[in-house]
């Protein structure tokens, strides 16, 4: 059996003023998630680690997360939030590079102008998390792609990875112009993307294997298997489906997949990328 990574997933004490994002639409998860609520389905799934993402924008999320994570073992990383544009950066790159579990850093860009991305100020940001050997999380939705592609190009040598397949509206069935731009991010060697939130963009009651396939189809020939990661995007994605739900999207998609590449999606991508121990 192969061993398998979340590569992303969340945790949170809820609380309605900091977690906004969370509507009444989302009721089922306006409640704390601990990794303790996981920890059957990783272990029902062969789940051996995972890394844990923010959720909450702040400096107190990132040490919330380093507690959890160092409470419980299966989380091998974590992938942080940090002020891009702050005048101390490289003073807390610092201080956080002494923390061998953070991995990463993600700023919320889908909920930014299109042009986020592109920015000088931010560009700047992101080189100097390369320099202190962090990845960075992409997160954004078809109209920011274009920004996402000026960011990586501009910094080939940093890696990068898509969050969600970069959110395609698969409810509305919308595929041509986001498939055009995901394939140009992934013409970039230094880009890789996460098979993960699918569910949440698709038709939340009614959705089927039939509307997620012709989106997988061109992620896997868009990055091939030694750029892809499986990602749950728990307990976000439990507005629409259960865990085992998720993860069997991807078994099902993968299960002619060789051996090797097979291994590749589940286990050593997450691995390498996230540097995980």
């Amino acid at each position: 059996m192969i061993p398998i990574i979340d590569a992303h997933h969340h945790s949170w004490k809820y609380d309605p003023a900091t977690y906004g994002w969370i509507d009444e639409s989302m009721s089922d998860i306006r409640c704390d998630f601990y990794p303790e609520k996981l920890v059957p389905s990783l272990q029902k799934n062969g789940v051996v680690g995972t890394v844990l993402v923010q959720s909450d924008q702040s400096p107190n999320d990132n040490q919330f997360m380093l507690s959890l994570a160092k409470a419980n073992p299966f989380i091998r990383g974590i992938v942080g939030w940090i002020d891009l544009v702050a005048a101390d950066l490289d003073e807390q790159l610092s201080e956080w590079k002494e923390q061998p579990l953070m991995k990463g850093f993600r700023h919320v860009a889908q909920a930014e102008p299109d042009d986020f991305l592109a920015r000088p100020e931010i560009i700047r940001g992101i080189e100097a998390l390369g320099l202190f050997g962090f990845t960075y999380d992409i997160l954004v939705k078809p109209p920011q792609m274009a920004a996402a592609l000026q960011l990586v190009k501009a910094l080939p040598d940093q890696p990068f990875v898509i969050d969600h397949i970069a959110k395609p509206y698969i409810a509305a069935g919308a595929i041509a112009e986001w498939e055009n731009d995901l394939k140009m991010l992934a013409a970039c060697a230094n880009v890789y993307c996460k098979v993960s939130g699918m569910v949440t963009e698709a038709d939340w009651k009614t959705w089927k294997m039939a509307d997620l396939r012709p989106y997988l189809d061109v992620v896997f020939e868009a990055f091939g298997t030694n750029r892809l990661m499986y990602g749950s995007d728990w307990p976000v994605c439990l507005v629409a489906a259960s865990y085992d739900e998720v993860i069997g999207i991807a078994e099902d998609f993968t299960r002619d997949l060789s051996v090797e590449e097979q291994k590749a999606f589940w286990h050593d991508n997450a691995v390498q990328f996230y540097s995980l121990d």
